[in-house]
């Protein structure tokens, strides 16, 4: 039964706000129990059950959980079977078995979208990613191109949390909690364990998703920044409860299980959810939303100060996963390089470009495309931008950079990379020339960068 667009949410309205909120959301009212979440018989014939993203145990301030009142538990299905044909490009454990490492920069250019039918979870294919959902520690990045809606299916990922950032082609994803509407611009996630479905009402879709196993995405701290800025918590949308009673015979539940996919037939849609509350739930956020922050007399700031969300290690301040975005700001720097500075990072970075352009590069990094710089690669501005910066002089006033949103993921594990992506087609093989060009602008005469207390040039001759 295809959805129509009047069944997904178009406006901030039809959403509740906030992140890490404890939410309630009844279809129908007086579906949720009172008093307490299990009575013997629950409202309206209603079955409880439910889902934690955290153990039992875990701190009251770190515990995710949310109940579920259905038509029917989502036990009732026949038993798994490995699903046919197996999907060969998806990964969850990174080893030398399956996996290589490369400390050359890497560069992809976009992925066309595929001739065949081919939806979200065929589409799906992991680039690279370190560590392992077994041990519940580790990341994977993956990219997906898809022409078609699920049909009659839902998909489950039992190995971690989804980051979803479509690039083009909106999502329609039908969530246990409701449905959400996400356009390229946003993104969506979606919880260890929770049931969807994504449609493509504009058809073709390409985008990119990162997965963390054994923790979830949080807000950064804000530190020293005070209490505002970044990304506020009030523009996290979660959906509101609705839900699909009808009998779906044949209706199939694909779960990602320890990489692998399985398939499980039942006879009516896992999107039978009348009433919840709790607070592990989807939820989407606008970039555009984001308040970024930026250094006002010179240098430029490290890239962490655009950190939408974190996935934290437990070791302070090292995330096994941030989502870095690079929107438009304006650059106000004196006597500073503006474009990002050259690098080598204990971290590994892989960044994709949703749309416009990368400050840091004049060509070749493509909406749609991505590149990764692992642990202590060097990178940085490409030839053209270093030479069009320094020739512009010391005195180019504020400059606002425009419609362009650059994004990375970015961890303090060293990425293997998949075969099939070190071997794609889609592989920029000259990545490496857009800095062969760089020259030597050594003058040991020269001290003209010398500065004085004030911060301002100090002319030497």
């Amino acid at each position: 039964m295809a959805p129509k667009s009047s069944d997904f949410p178009s406006a901030d309205s039809d959403y509740q706000s906030g992140f890490g909120n404890h939410f309630s959301s009844e279809a129908i009212a007086g579906a949720l129990p009172q008093g307490q979440n299990s009575p013997l018989v629950c409202p309206l014939g209603l079955y409880a059950e439910q889902i934690s993203g955290t153990s039992f145990t875990a701190p009251r301030k770190l515990n995710q959980r949310s109940w579920l009142y259905r038509i029917k538990p989502s036990v009732t299905h026949e038993p798994f079977k490995p699903r046919a044909p197996k999907h060969e490009k998806l990964l969850s454990e990174f080893s030398q078995v399956n996996s290589a490492i490369n400390p050359t920069q890497i560069r992809w250019k976009p992925v066309d979208i595929p001739d065949e039918p081919t939806d979200f979870v065929d589409g799906l294919y992991s680039v690279c990613g370190a560590g392992s959902s077994f041990l519940r520690h580790g990341f994977a990045i993956h990219m997906y191109t898809a022409n078609i809606s699920m049909e009659n299916s839902a998909f489950c990922n039992a190995d971690g949390d989804f980051l979803i950032v479509p690039q083009t082609g909106r999502l329609w994803v039908t969530t246990e909690c409701g449905k959400l509407q996400v356009s390229p611009g946003e993104i969506v996630i979606l919880p260890q364990g929770f049931r969807f479905a994504i449609d493509l009402p504009d058809g073709p879709s390409r985008g990119y998703v990162a997965e963390v196993f054994g923790t979830h995405f949080q807000l950064p701290d804000l530190g020293p920044i005070g209490a505002n800025g970044l990304a506020s918590p009030k523009d996290f949308l979660v959906p509101t409860a609705s839900f699909e009673q009808e009998s779906r015979p044949g209706y199939t539940i694909i779960q990602k299980f320890g990489g692998e996919l399985f398939t499980a037939r039942q006879d009516f849609s896992p999107f039978n959810v009348v009433a919840w509350h709790g607070n592990y739930v989807p939820y989407k956020y606008d970039l555009s939303k984001f308040c970024p922050y930026n250094t006002v007399l010179v240098d430029h700031g490290d890239p962490s100060i655009n950190t939408v969300l974190t996935a934290p290690t437990d070791k302070p301040g090292v995330a096994l996963l941030d989502f870095v975005i690079f929107p438009p700001r304006w650059l106000v720097a004196e006597h500073t390089f503006r474009p990002p500075y050259y690098h080598r990072n204990c971290m590994s970075e892989f960044m994709g470009l949703i749309h416009g352009g990368y400050e840091a590069k004049a060509d070749g990094f493509l909406p749609g495309g991505a590149s990764l710089h692992s642990c202590m690669t060097p990178h940085g501005p490409d030839t053209k931008t270093y030479e069009a910066t320094i020739t512009g002089g010391d005195n180019v006033g504020p400059h606002r950079i425009r419609d362009t949103m650059a994004f990375m993921f970015e961890s303090c594990l060293m990425p293997r990379i998949c075969p099939w992506a070190l071997e794609s087609s889609y592989v920029d093989h000259d990545y490496y020339q857009c800095w062969i060009g760089l020259k030597s602008h050594f003058n040991p005469n020269n001290t003209r960068n010398s500065h004085n207390n004030n911060g301002h040039p100090e002319i030497q001759e």
